[in-house]
């Protein structure tokens, strides 16, 4: 047997889910488009447990969405999750979030662009197969005109996330399908997590960290002229 408790915060959508044997018992799910992390995880987490009559002692294990994505939401994430590990000695699974949110969708197909939203033109992107296999790296890249060409001339390129979003007015192609509204989710983390679990994949809580694929910059704020 398998209870995983998973927690999904790298984009807006702050997503707890608990699931058996890979299918989800409860999920509680908040995409407002604001970060409230902070404020409604925890709540989150407390509520599918009593749901399902569970206790904290009853999961065999804790799944955290690693990123790419929001490096406070991560954070948030991880914290949360290492923090339930140490308290009821529970192993930590860590979860792709580009290839989590790339399950949000069967195709026939082509393939599949996850993209989140990195700031200005640019985005965190991978690309999978119908089988949902990575066939290529993650990569913080600045979308162009030109982007996932190679992909774009040999079939229907399937773009979702956030990221997708900024892609609509710069990637014009026939092959090209923008799919709206998908975010990663615990409901996707699921599947995966007990994957993991069944092989033992897991990390070290102590040393764990989210993958956050670029550094987190701090811009200063701008000195304000004085009055006088």
């Amino acid at each position: 047997m398998g209870i995983i408790l998973n927690i999904e915060t790298a984009t807006k959508n702050c997503s707890v889910s608990l699931a058996k044997n890979g299918e989800v018992l409860a999920i509680k799910e908040l995409n407002n488009g604001n970060y409230s992390h902070a404020e409604v995880l925890h709540p989150f987490i407390e509520t599918i447990i009593k749901e399902t009559n569970l206790s904290f002692k009853d999961i065999d294990a804790v799944a955290v969405s690693k990123g790419p994505g929001s490096y406070t939401g991560l954070r948030i994430g991880v914290s949360a999750a290492k923090g339930l590990c140490f308290a009821f000695d529970k192993p930590l699974i860590s979860i792709d979030t580009l290839t989590s949110l790339s399950y949000s969708i069967s195709i026939e197909d082509g393939v599949i662009v996850p993209m989140l939203d990195a700031r200005r033109m640019e985005v965190y992107a991978s690309v999978y197969n119908h089988y949902h296999n990575q066939i290529r790296d993650i990569k913080a890249e600045v979308i162009e005109k030109e982007s996932f060409s190679k992909y774009l001339t040999k079939g229907k390129v399937f773009f979702l996330g956030d990221g997708a979003q900024k892609c609509k007015t710069i990637i014009n192609h026939e092959n090209a399908i923008f799919i709206d509204n998908k975010f990663p989710s615990s409901r996707e983390m699921a599947k995966l997590s007990f994957y993991k679990y069944q092989k033992s994949d897991i990390e070290n809580v102590a040393y764990f960290e989210p993958f956050y694929l670029k550094d987190f910059i701090v811009i200063p704020e701008k000195k304000r002229k004085p009055i006088f």
